[in-house]
């Protein structure tokens, strides 16, 4: 799937791994977060191959202009779960929007585990 709009210079298509790419880089940023996990069999395949997935521990939807982005995540231990996963929603919200100019309709933050 992707995104798509025009404007008076003609359609603009945004496939979901580059959403999920741009999702991915602005999460790995936020403090706290240790590392992305990939959620599906085919992903740790790939990773296992060593096949550039993209945006590992990112599952985008799109439904019309909308854009709903599960995000996947072990964070550091000994940080505020809470405070964390807000900070990664907003931050992953503001930088997808801007990306693509489409509204981001849901962040859903995921902690799969504590690492030391």
């Amino acid at each position: 799937m992707s995104v798509n709009t025009s404007n008076a210079y003609g359609k603009i298509s945004i496939s979901d791994l580059a959403i999920a790419k741009v999702a991915s880089h602005t999460a790995m940023e936020c403090y706290g977060i240790v590392e992305m996990v990939s959620r599906r069999f085919t992903d740790s395949l790939a990773e296992l191959l060593k096949k550039d997935t993209g945006g590992k521990g990112i599952k985008v939807t799109t439904a019309g202009n909308r854009i709903y982005v599960d995000v996947y995540v072990i964070v550091k231990y000994g940080v505020s779960i809470n405070a964390v996963a807000e900070s990664l929603k907003e931050a992953v919200k503001y930088k997808v929007e801007r990306f693509t100019g489409m509204i981001v309709n849901t962040v859903n933050v995921n902690v799969i585990g504590v690492k030391l």
